[in-house]
């Protein structure tokens, strides 16, 4: 039996979802070039963090060496896709 007034239950709150919407209509409108533009950022940054000691990652791939490969293959796709929309 409870004597005071109880807090209502917190709501679940989508914005992951929300985020990952937003990138997905970003990279629908500008293509290969969103990739290689957030593959880039997040290469930059986990080089960065690499170098400042940072051994393992929130990111489901947890060894930074594979984070850091892993946005350097999107790097080059988005490259490669790239080149191949507006030459071949």
């Amino acid at each position: 039996m409870s004597t005071g007034p109880q807090a209502p239950a917190t709501a679940y709150d989508p914005l992951r979802l929300c985020i990952y919407s937003t990138v997905a209509l970003i990279a629908w409108i500008a293509g290969p070039f969103a990739l290689i533009f957030f593959a880039g950022l997040g290469l930059a940054g986990y080089v960065r963090a690499r170098r400042a000691g940072l051994t393992r990652s929130r990111c489901l791939l947890r060894d930074t060496r594979l984070v850091i490969g892993y946005l350097a293959l999107l790097l080059a796709a988005g490259a490669a896709a790239a080149v191949w929309r507006f030459v071949g």
